[in-house]
C-alpha cells in the first residue's frame, strides 16, 4: 500500500504537471517533473517506495526511451509487491510507447503481460482495451 500523504504528492503533482502542459509552460512543468523525479529517488528501496510514484513518473517523461526504463523499474516494483492492477496498467502503457517507437513485437510481450495480470483486476473496460489492441496487433 501506498503511503497516503506520497501518494497524494503523486497526484497533485500530477494534476499540475497536466495543467502546466496545457498552458504550454514548460518551465513550471521542468520544475515540477523535478519534484517528482525527487520523491521517487528519495523513496527508493525505502519502505515508501512504490510502483505508483514510478508509473507517474514515467507518464510525464517526454524521452520515450527513458519512459520505457521507468516503466519497466516500475513494473518491477510492482511485480515485487504482487500489485495485478499495477502491473497491468504498466505492461499497457508500456505497449502503448513501444507501438510510438515502432517495437511491434515487444508491444505485443507487454500486452499479453498486460492481459495476464489484468486477469485477475476488477476493471472490466481496461481488460476490454488491452484484448482489443492486443487482438489488432495479432490480426496485421
Amino acid at each position: 500500500m501506498i503511503n497516503t500523504k506520497i501518494y497524494r504528492a503523486i497526484y497533485n503533482l500530477a494534476e499540475d504537471l497536466l495543467e502546466a502542459d496545457s498552458k504550454n509552460d514548460q518551465a513550471h512543468f521542468d520544475k515540477l517533473y523535478a519534484e517528482l523525479k525527487a520523491i521517487c529517488d528519495d523513496n527508493e528501496n525505502s519502505d515508501k517506495d512504490h510502483p505508483e510514484q514510478w508509473e507517474t513518473l514515467a507518464d510525464f517523461t517526454a524521452d520515450l526511451d527513458q519512459a520505457l526504463v521507468i516503466y519497466d523499474k516500475a513494473l518491477t516494483k510492482a511485480t515485487a509487491i504482487n500489485s495485478k492492477d499495477h502491473m497491468s496498467s504498466i505492461a499497457f502503457s508500456m505497449a502503448e510507447l513501444q507501438l510510438e517507437l515502432g517495437q511491434t513485437e515487444a508491444a505485443i510481450k507487454s500486452l499479453k503481460q498486460a492481459k495476464i495480470t489484468a486477469n485477475k483486476i476488477e476493471d472490466k473496460e481496461f481488460k476490454q482495451e488491452i484484448d482489443t489492441l492486443l487482438t489488432k496487433l495479432l490480426t496485421h
